[in-house]
This record gives structure tokens, sequence and C-alpha cells, in this order.
């Protein structure tokens, strides 16, 4: 089981406040002796639907340096949806969202499906967490919920599907925090 101690974004300050939360970024995922089990990389994307040959991606590194998977914005109109690949770039998994992302009291949650895209096996919920914290920090709650016979690289992948998501959906459009801890 890994137990996270923390996790810290690096961005510099011009992408920052250029960019917001599109911008790219590198995170790394330490354990309780501060040793990092998992590094995310997040280049800079298109934010748009429409430049469907440039859309979000993250790649996925445990140990730092031995890539173990991908996640990848997939094309689509109106309901956002992403695929999770291991390190040969085959789909394991797919994540579907809602519509609108935009809930008042209420949990939002995507989708974790099979590959083909047909059978639920888990979700990636952001919690509602009460109408003074949603109001008024960028500070979120989620949770993950998978197969328990899923490849424990896969599940650290899924981790990354959930940063990815926190950043495009739900981080405030002006915060400039130099270094953002989770």
């Amino acid at each position: 089981m890994l137990l996270m101690k923390s996790c810290n974004k690096e961005s510099d300050c011009c992408t920052r406040q250029c960019c917001g939360p599109s911008r790219p970024f590198s995170m790394s995922i330490t354990d309780n002796n501060q040793v990092e089990v998992i590094h995310l990389e997040r280049p800079l994307r298109c934010t748009s639907w429409c430049c469907f040959c440039w859309l979000q991606e993250m790649e996925v590194q445990s140990p730092p340096g031995t890539v173990i998977g991908y996640v990848k914005q997939d094309c689509t109109f109106i309901i956002p949806e992403f695929s999770i690949l291991n390190e040969a770039r085959e789909t394991v998994l797919k994540i579907r969202g809602p519509c609108c992302t935009c809930r008042c009291c209420a949990d939002v949650e995507f989708h974790v499906l099979d590959a083909d895209g047909t059978s639920p096996v888990g979700k990636i919920s952001k919690q509602w967490s009460g109408l003074v914290k949603e109001y008024f920090t960028d500070a979120d709650n989620f949770g993950i919920q998978f197969p328990m016979d899923l490849d424990v690289k896969m599940k650290a992948v899924m981790l990354g599907a959930c940063f990815l998501i926190d950043f495009m959906f739900f981080e405030q459009k002006q915060n400039n925090n130099r270094n953002r801890r989770y």
C-alpha cells in the first residue's frame, strides 16, 4: 500500500501567469521517507476540444525516469473522456466524465470503464466539501475507486488522471501559487 506524504508541483512564474490551470508542470509524489515514488509530467497542451491533435496528456513515471503509463484526453464534443494507457500506449481503461462538472451540494463523478468503454469498473469523484470550503478555497477532495486486481502501475496512472482532472476542471483560473502542496 502506498502512503503518500506529499505531492509538490513545480512550474515557473511565466507559465502560471499566462497559462493558468492549463500550464505545463512536473509533480513529485513522495512517500513518508521523502523518497519520490511517482513522477508526473504534463506538457503544454491546448485546452480546447477543437485542437484535437494537441489535447491534454500526462506521462506517469515510477520509479522516476521509468514511464509506466499515460493519461490521454480523447477528442469528444460534450462529455469529457480520457484513456488510461500503459507504457506501450495500449488502452487499459477509459474515463468518462459528466456533461457539466459544476455541481452544487453534490459529488462530481468521472466513471472508470473497461478498455472498450462499456462496463463500469470504478470512478474518480470530486467530493463536495461544503459551501464555505468550495466557495472560498481552491482545496478539493477526491476519491478514486478501481478494481482490486488492477495492476499497481495502472493504479499510479489513475492517480495521475485524478490530478489531470483536477487541473482541467476544478482549479480556479487565477491560482498563481508558486508551489501547491497536496
